[in-house]
């Protein structure tokens, strides 16, 4: 299960950090990040950590990091340099294995980030 927090209405050039806690019967992750969706618009996939690596989308690049800390098994998103086009639903994932051994794949509930201009 995982559980996001930390959006909320933030001004042009403001930030915010985004947290996602992972709990249950989890034996490891593999990767962990963020996708959004804007109004009007597809799911996209902004931010990623796995293994030590990170990537990012185009758009958010040089203004969000995504980080970890393993042994609170929570990742966040700190997003700096906010404009009024990262307005958007945040979404939090993870995949890995439960300590049944059993591949998985999970979403957060979403968390809403307002940008205004």
């Amino acid at each position: 299960q995982l559980q996001a927090s930390g959006g909320g209405l933030v001004q042009a050039g403001g930030s915010l950090r985004l947290s996602c806690a992972a709990s249950g019967s989890i034996f490891s992750i593999n990767a962990r990040g963020w996708y959004r969706q804007a109004p009007g618009k597809q799911r996209e996939l902004i931010a990623a950590i796995s293994s030590g690596s990170t990537n990012y989308a185009d758009s958010v690049k040089g203004r969000f990091t995504i980080f970890r800390d393993n042994a609170k098994n929570t990742v966040y998103l700190q997003m700096n340099s906010l404009k009024p086009e990262d307005t958007a639903v945040y979404y939090c994932f993870a995949d890995g294995i439960t300590t049944g051994r059993v591949p998985f794949g999970s979403w957060g509930q979403g968390t809403l980030v307002t940008v205004s201009s």
